[in-house]
């Protein structure tokens, strides 16, 4: 992130910081560690109980800047906690968002190494490939559809680094924690069939998620948001105070539509999409 988002982003929400710079550097390293060493650390929440959704993002974004200053390049975005329930489970009225990387980018049909993670779980979605720069505010879906090339079916690997309950106090992880976990962000499988968005409905793209063979998870895009193109719009809205926007050639994923299903060491995955095709894949 430039210095002048840096500055936007202080101004946009300066009422809502409560932890200081140097605090927040601190935490992002100590994610940074904890996921090259496959060690959760305790929820920052529980310790640093004054922590606000704000200073969350600021957590994330500091993570992420040390990933570019060390060649990591931008693949694109992500957008979860897009159901009803989730939200609900998580407190929140709205969804979360993170940033997606070069080195998180996996080829379907091959081996996913399980060490790279700490315990990753599954989820299916639908992956906006953007041919025009979309930026807020007042983004609209249509706004989404005009400017996104087309849609392509996608597997997300999320992971945490932070525990989901601290062992000190029993408290669970909350909403911060996994902002500041860059929304949980870990792998990314594309495949299928893209296809451009005035060509379907994508609120009736379903997949069927299977893991050894077994269906686990079932599901219809319309379960993120009515429609995924509105959480698209909701992310471009959501960064414009902070003068960011989602740029042509971008990845942004939509938000799942099936409940995450674990993975474990030698697991072979397979999302089928139907007509647009299946993304299969192992942990190796």
């Amino acid at each position: 992130m430039s210095a002048e988002n840096t500055t936007a982003l202080d101004g946009a929400d300066q009422r809502l910081k409560t932890l200081d710079p140097a605090l927040i550097a601190s935490l992002a390293a100590e994610l940074d560690h904890a996921e090259k060493a496959r060690r959760q650390v305790r929820p920052l929440s529980v310790r640093y109980p004054e922590m606000t959704i704000a200073d969350g993002y600021r957590v994330s974004k500091h993570w992420v800047d040390t990933k570019l200053a060390s060649g990591r390049t931008v693949y694109g975005h992500k957008i979860g906690l897009t159901s009803r329930a989730m939200q609900q489970s998580a407190g929140i009225d709205e969804p979360d968002y993170g940033t997606l990387l070069d080195d998180m980018v996996f080829e379907p049909g091959g081996d996913v190494p399980f060490d790279r993670f700490i315990s990753p779980k599954v989820e299916v979605e639908l992956a906006f490939v953007l041919g025009k720069r979309i930026e807020g505010p007042n983004v609209s879906i249509f706004d989404v559809l005009a400017a996104t090339d087309y849609l392509i079916p996608a597997v997300e690997i999320i992971d945490s680094r932070i525990l989901p309950i601290d062992p000190e106090t029993g408290a669970r992880r909350r909403i911060q924690d996994t902002i500041s976990d860059n929304a949980a962000n870990a792998g990314i499988i594309i495949g299928g069939l893209p296809i451009r968005p005035d060509k379907v409905d994508m609120r009736w793209i379903g997949a069927m998620l299977s893991r050894n063979g077994v269906i686990e998870e079932t599901g219809i895009a319309a379960g993120v948001l009515n429609n995924p193109a509105n959480g698209i719009a909701w992310l471009a809205n959501r960064l414009a105070p902070w003068s960011q926007a989602l740029d042509a050639g971008e990845v942004v994923l939509g938000g799942s539509f099936t409940r995450p299903i674990e993975a474990r060491p030698g697991d072979v995955f397979s999302a089928d999409f139907g007509p647009l095709g299946t993304i299969g894949f192992r942990f190796a």
